[in-house]
């Protein structure tokens, strides 16, 4: 076999690996947490594609996602209110064509931009920003070190340590007085 042979046949096997995992991955998440409650499961599905498209990490699991929709489910059964405002707007974008789960993703993206005006839009996103970036676990995945006010503030922790950044020269940073 030749090296580049090799390399491609290795690439493959990496993604069908991958995506296997990734498979495995939105059973367990699915099944990680408690049930959901009041969300129906094509409901369900509709939101963790849309909390993918809008903020999207490729290097975030379909977990993290899990736990926003669950945070969704929880909102839903808290508040009819919005349990219905959930139902209307997963109706929204299913009107807009094909079922919102089936479209591409740069199609999913364009209905969204659509409504991103709407309650429905805004209170998925409220949710996902407070649900998703207050996960330790996404933290450690997108290289936050989490708060530094118990570890004496930035000053002596992290303030300087941007490692994907050149040094500055020495006229950029003037010398304490």
């Amino acid at each position: 076999m030749k090296r580049r042979e090799f390399l491609k046949v290795g690439a493959l096997v990496v993604v069908g690996t991958a995506a296997a995992a990734s498979v495995a991955g939105i059973a367990s998440a699915a099944q990680a947490g408690p049930p959901l409650t009041t969300l129906e499961p094509h409901q369900a599905e509709t939101l963790l594609k849309m909390t993918h498209r809008i903020f999207p990490h490729k290097q975030l699991g379909d977990a993290p996602y899990w736990n926003v929709v669950r945070d969704l489910d929880t909102a839903a059964k808290a508040d009819s209110a919005v349990a219905k405002l959930i139902g209307e707007g997963v109706e929204k974008l299913d009107s807009m064509g094909k079922r919102f789960i089936e479209l591409t993703e740069k199609k999913q993206t364009a209905a969204l931009k659509q409504i991103e005006s709407s309650a429905f839009f805004q209170k998925v996103r409220s949710v996902e920003l407070q649900s998703l970036y207050s996960d330790p676990s996404v933290w450690k995945v997108l290289g936050y070190q989490g708060p530094a006010y118990k570890f004496g503030g930035y000053i002596h922790r992290g303030f300087d340590d941007l490692a994907w950044l050149p040094n500055p020269p020495e006229s950029a940073s003037p010398k304490p007085a």
